[in-house]
């Protein structure tokens, strides 16, 4: 069906909450996305950071594999390579990517001793447990349930969950009311209680908030690198002293790894880069390089405080999903992937700075944000032209440009989209 087809249909029957570019994408290859009009654009958004292996290929094959042998059973019996991306993430969790490497390794042999032997827990392994769930949204929703109930079965009671002003947690009322930004929330007030907000990286403030409500708080939320507001990373000091606070009143740190996750800031999760071990970390986007899948891990004294009926999913851990999720973790695993992301990430923040207009450039590996100067109107309007010169990118706000590309992304790729960057801002 041709673009203008679909423009009209959608104009019709579909609701109105997306300000769509004028493009209807039909097909893709590596990094780059075919138009209806056979059309080649170069991504650097991925579908906002979900296609962690480019288009095509790998998670296609496994899809259309796993389809064509079973499509569904339901969370009532176990689920082939649910525990094998279970046990992977709990690696990965604990930046252990010998570790990760050795458990693919083994899966890849098919051979059950050696599973068995990468799969057990050396002395004094951190466990992480995983629950599997559809979406960003449902893996905050569900960290924030576990992390209430931890606090009442640990004798706090607390309810309250600091969040920070800026962040985002996704569109549901829960997660909405966690979200502190209100253009997003007073649309849709009255909202859920329980929440409280901080200033991203003011310890002192942060500090206050604990001291007037203490035992009230049963834990911390927050990205390591805020993404909707325009790609802005937390301090190493605010980060583990929210962990610190946290835990001295009995709570917990939860760290929103949706978009910052799965490798995309040179390390299996972002806040490995600021020296800290959350507690619960949610994820979903890239774990299964587009198959809509989502997660929450959590230490295993943690974790062990959910009871069968404490929460579910009909979709959630399916078989389509862990079908992807298993070969995407497993080829970012072998592929050295933590350190590509973060060498050609450093290149292209480098890059980046040379363009002309570009005032600031924040972010680590590839997730990267810059700040034009008001010379070059509407960041928006730029990612429009950036469209028509054939490079996908993405605005945050007026004059902040995002780039989320696929981790496949080379330095010859970031090399074109400065070039046209370049053409665009001049």
């Amino acid at each position: 069906m041709s673009l203008k087809q679909e423009q009209s249909l959608e104009n019709i029957y579909l609701m109105h909450t997306y300000g769509r570019s004028p493009v209807e994408f039909v097909g893709g290859e590596g990094m780059q996305l075919i138009g209806d009009d056979g059309r080649r654009y170069l991504d650097f958004l991925s579908g906002i950071g979900v296609c962690c292996l480019g288009h095509g290929g790998l998670p296609g094959r496994v899809v259309e594999e796993q389809a064509a042998r079973l499509m569904h059973v339901s969370n009532y019996f176990y689920i082939e390579h649910r525990g094998e991306v279970a046990a992977l993430l709990s690696k990965l969790a604990n930046d252990d990517l010998v570790g990760a490497k050795a458990l693919v390794e083994a899966f890849d042999s098919r051979d059950e001793e050696a599973i068995a032997e990468a799969a057990q827990p050396a002395e004094g392994e951190q466990v992480w447990q995983t629950f599997f769930s559809n979406s960003g949204a449902e893996a905050n929703e569900g960290s924030m349930k576990l992390a209430r109930l931890y606090a009442k079965r640990a004798g706090n009671g607390g309810n309250t969950i600091v969040c920070l002003r800026g962040g985002f947690h996704g569109r549901t009322l829960e997660t909405i009311a966690a979200t502190m930004q209100d253009r997003l929330q007073d649309s849709f007030k009255p909202l859920p209680g329980g929440f409280v907000a901080c200033t991203p990286n003011d310890v002192d403030e942060l500090r206050s908030i604990f001291a007037a409500q203490g035992n009230e708080i049963a834990a911390v939320m927050l990205e390591p690198i805020q993404g909707e507001s325009g790609v802005h990373p937390l301090t190493e000091e605010f980060v583990q002293e929210a962990y610190k606070l946290a835990h001295s009143v009995g709570g917990l740190l939860i760290s929103d790894e949706v978009q910052a996750g799965i490798f995309r800031t040179g390390k299996p999760f972002a806040a490995q880069l600021f020296g800290v071990r959350p507690d619960i970390m949610s994820l979903a986007k890239g774990i299964a390089g587009g198959v809509p899948a989502g997660a929450f891990v959590a230490k295993q004294e943690v974790a062990q405080v959910f009871a069968p009926g404490d929460h579910g999913s009909t979709f959630g851990g399916g078989c389509l999903a862990m079908a992807a999720a298993h070969a995407v973790l497993s080829e970012l695993v072998r592929g050295d992937f933590a350190e590509h992301a973060a060498t050609v990430g450093a290149y292209m923040a480098e890059r980046l700075a040379t363009v002309p207009h570009v005032l600031e450039v924040r972010g680590a590996g590839l997730m990267l944000g810059c700040d034009l100067d008001d010379s070059c109107g509407d960041a928006h309007d730029v990612v429009a032209r950036a469209l028509e010169e054939g490079f996908v990118i993405n605005a945050t706000g007026a004059h902040t440009l995002r780039f989320l590309p696929p981790l496949i992304c080379t330095a010859d790729d970031v090399d074109a989209l400065v070039e046209g960057l370049t053409r665009v801002l001049k």
